[in-house]
């Protein structure tokens, strides 16, 4: 499988008067975004305008978006139980379909479109923007995961680009970019926190408690995500992630456990070179690549300091304490749902642990084993994944169910 390039910041001009329309708003890369937006007008770099943001539940949010950016166009998933602030001149979408209904009513060819809601609900909106013509910033790994075999040739057919937000495919884009032949390339390396749970034992694992796996050491990221450093899931989803984005199969693809959260990505040569991106770990730094393009501006994120740094560690992720990794290459060698199913699992699996209702250990190990006993399908439409997604929820869900009634009984 020959190696794709995105585009990446070193190439991608600078965006004059570029439109945005974010996507997540209110959650963390929401946030960060916003903050990106304001250091764009501060600096006058970019001329970003954002002109449509969608949200799943914070209507007081995203209405205090609108008035301090001047946005006329808001999506809510979710019905808010009062009233819906009034602004003058503003438009809202409410109902599950309010994301996509945005971009049907705003979005131009052109247009930049950060994807960061959580989940395999991206999806469909991220397929709409591209068929609108928008270029897409991904956050939302789960839309490649369940969907890359959708999203990447919808993408290639409309000629648009595809900038990675995640702070890993972000860096190893900025590597690439300074790789003139892509047959040079040998292994695509992703760096792994390791989480709160980095040095603990299986034994000690399994008595996690919720609190506990939410004490990530270095990023500060909402809870789904949290959970997901914590078993190491995330690096599972990144995985399949940069398979779709940059063409590699699993046995080029790897992790290595990096606690400064410095190295972000890393690129091995042929000739036995290895390309690192380091920064600080800021999801402000990888946005603004995406929305701005111009390494020359100044940076919204904190600036790296090298003087500061007293060690930087690197370790093989141990797969006898950590299973998920290993569950990426399955998903990638089998193709077709198997990344739908190993994501829907997930999300009930870590759902049901932040309700209290799951220990830690058994998150990774639901969703492993739903995968085994779900035949992947090959995808032709948007219809395939999520009928996929619905019967390994199904399937979870039963799991779970049976746990429960064991324990019970």
């Amino acid at each position: 499988m020959p190696l794709s390039r995105p585009d990446t910041p070193a190439t991608t001009p600078a965006s004059a008067g570029r439109r945005v329309i974010l996507l997540g708003a209110t959650g963390s890369i929401g946030r960060s975004t916003l903050d990106v937006l304001r250091h764009a007008a501060a600096t006058g770099r970019g001329r970003l305008e954002l002109v449509g943001a969608a949200a799943g539940r914070d209507a007081a949010g995203l209405a205090a978006i609108a008035a301090e950016f001047g946005t006329r166009d808001l999506a809510l998933a979710t019905a808010p139980s009062a009233d819906l602030p009034e602004i003058s001149g503003v438009r809202w979408s409410i109902g599950p379909d309010a994301a996509t209904e945005l971009l049907d009513r705003v979005a131009r060819p052109g247009d930049l479109v950060v994807s960061a809601i959580v989940g395999v609900a991206g999806l469909r909106p991220t397929l709409a923007a591209i068929a609108h013509g928008c270029d897409i910033a991904l956050a939302n790994k789960e839309t490649l995961v369940a969907g890359g075999d959708l999203v990447m040739p919808a993408l290639a057919q409309s000629g648009r680009r595809m900038l990675p937000v995640d702070s890993e495919h972000a860096a190893i884009a900025q590597c690439l970019a300074a790789v003139s032949d892509p047959a040079a390339v040998a292994e695509i390396v992703l760096t792994a926190s390791g989480g709160p749970f980095r040095t603990w034992s299986r034994s000690r694992m399994a008595e996690a408690t919720l609190e506990e796996a939410l004490a990530h050491p270095t990023w500060s990221m909402g809870a789904k995500v949290t959970i997901d450093s914590a078993s190491l899931m995330n690096k599972a989803l990144e995985l399949v992630e940069a398979h779709h984005l940059f063409g590699l199969p699993a046995e080029r693809l790897s992790v290595l456990v990096h606690r400064q959260s410095i190295v972000h990505g890393l690129v091995r040569l042929h000739d036995g070179s290895v390309l690192a991106q380091l920064a600080a770990p800021d999801m402000r730094t990888p946005i603004q690549q995406a929305l701005i393009g111009d390494a020359s501006c100044p940076g919204a994120g904190t600036p790296l300091d090298l003087a500061s740094m007293a060690t930087l560690d690197f370790e093989p992720v141990d797969e006898s304490r950590f299973l998920a990794p290993s569950l990426a290459r399955r998903v990638i060698e089998a193709g077709g749902t198997a990344g739908a199913i190993l994501n829907a699992a997930n999300e009930i699996a870590v759902e049901a642990f932040l309700e209290r209702r799951l220990p830690f250990l058994a998150v990774v190990d639901t969703a492993a084993e739903v995968l085994a006993s779900m035949q992947p399908r090959p995808i032709e439409r948007l219809e395939d994944v999520l009928e996929a997604d619905r019967e390994a929820r199904e399937q979870a869900r039963n799991l779970l169910s049976r746990a429960r009634r064991e324990a019970i009984g």
